[in-house]
């Protein structure tokens, strides 16, 4: 077993465990209204140009560019009407010398044609006669055949989380199927004599299960399959049968509350008897949170993490979510993406690296950074939150008005 609270820095915590981590990266074919937030197992390809063909990004006329040269309101260019492209169709001829087209936004060009006069710098004089009162440039107004994408072009990454303009992308190249990894099966256990359920009316000396609600909504937010798997006592071979099933049955297991020094936190050992390599670590340099242990079995990841709801959902940010959006730990230079001005002095030990809640605001166009006092254990200071607000482990504090980055919940 490691020795209790030998704290490691976050990334010496994430080098360790990573380096026994082996999930199961099983990939499914899933459809278009399924694949949100999902990870792609593969690159995908455009099969065809995006758009197909010409078209028209104005409602107007398509012309000849070089026809409408030196078109002014007190000379306008006289063409004749040729013609009128439908939506939906392709033009039923060519563009001839001297000759324009109606057409509406988002209509095919006709063959020969290389611009588009805006109907408001036209004057139709007849139903055969239109005159131009502005020239166009040749490409004007118009989006080219594969102008956004072009076939073959791979259009997403292998690794890449799917968003909601991604589902856009995918449906424009004609993919209605993508192969993705499937969702890491999350098992959550709290654990305590204190703790009980939220349907019941706690007795004195008792608390109602907070963690496993957090950590479900944490875990389903990042895009995995959460499971509350009940509460345990602090009885050795109850927990320990209890996380065996779990990390039987799951890929990542949770465990929360019994990971201080207490006489009676009796999760450490049971998490180093599961198997091997067992306990990594216990005790990381960060607060709140420092009470961590993280260790492997069989290649699943297992937490078990402080019983304060604070803590547990800091420590959930920084190894978990990793884990089930990106299968691994990635430099992410966007996981605290917010430079926000610190409105109070704030102190931390040298060597630490400290997490503050912050609510956010807006001043003279600068984003600014109020720290939401309270201890670990108040899950109200999480409700009042934004974000956190990271002061890294070189620095001993943040003056009032510094810089510094935020995560936003």
């Amino acid at each position: 077993m490691t020795e209790l609270f030998q704290a490691r820095t976050v990334r010496e915590a994430r080098e360790l465990l990573a380096g026994h981590i082996k999930l199961d990266g099983t990939v499914e074919k899933v459809s278009l209204l399924d694949a949100l937030g999902r990870r792609l197992a593969r690159e995908v390809t455009a099969v065809d140009h995006v758009p197909g063909f010409d078209r028209s990004t104005m409602d107007g006329f398509a012309v000849r560019a070089r026809d409408t040269f030196g078109a002014s309101e007190s000379l306008p260019a006289y063409l004749d009407v040729g013609g009128e492209v439908l939506m939906g169709c392709e033009p039923a001829g060519g563009i001839a010398v001297g000759q324009a087209w109606h057409i509406p936004t988002g209509g095919m060009l006709p063959p020969g044609a290389d611009g588009v006069v805006m109907v408001e710098h036209t004057e139709e004089l007849d139903d055969r006669t239109v005159g131009v009162n502005k020239p166009v440039a040749p490409g004007e107004h118009v989006v080219r055949a594969g102008e956004d994408i072009i076939a073959g072009a791979v259009v997403l990454p292998e690794g890449h989380l799917i968003r909601p303009q991604d589902l856009g992308l995918l449906s424009a190249v004609g993919v209605t199927e993508v192969p993705v990894t499937r969702r890491l099966r999350v098992g959550i256990i709290s654990t305590g004599d204190e703790v009980v359920e939220p349907t019941q009316t706690p007795k004195p000396g008792q608390v109602r299960d907070i963690n496993s609600y957090v950590l479900y909504g944490q875990a389903l937010a990042a895009g995995a399959r959460p499971e509350i798997r009940g509460i345990a006592s602090d009885e050795f071979e109850l927990l320990l049968d209890m996380l065996q099933r779990a990390v039987d049955e799951c890929d990542l297991v949770l465990l929360s509350g019994g990971s201080s020094v207490g006489t009676r936190d009796v999760a450490s050992q049971a998490l180093d008897t599961l198997g091997t390599p067992g306990v990594l670590f216990h005790g990381i340099s960060i607060k709140p949170g420092k009470p961590t242990v993280g260790a492997v079995v069989g290649g699943k990841p297992v937490f078990g993490l402080p019983g304060h709801p604070v803590s547990a959902a800091v420590v959930f940010e920084l190894f978990v979510t990793p884990l089930i959006k990106y299968w691994g730990y990635v430099d992410d230079p966007l996981e605290f993406p917010v430079r926000a001005r610190l409105m109070r002095n704030m102190r931390s030990a040298a060597g630490r690296e400290d997490y503050i809640r912050v609510q956010l605001a807006r001043n003279n166009g600068d984003i600014t950074a109020e720290p939401v006092l309270g201890k670990s254990g108040l899950i109200s200071t999480m409700v009042r939150a934004d974000g956190l607000a990271h002061i890294p482990a070189e620095k001993e504090g943040v003056e009032a008005g510094e810089y510094i980055n935020v995560k936003l919940f």
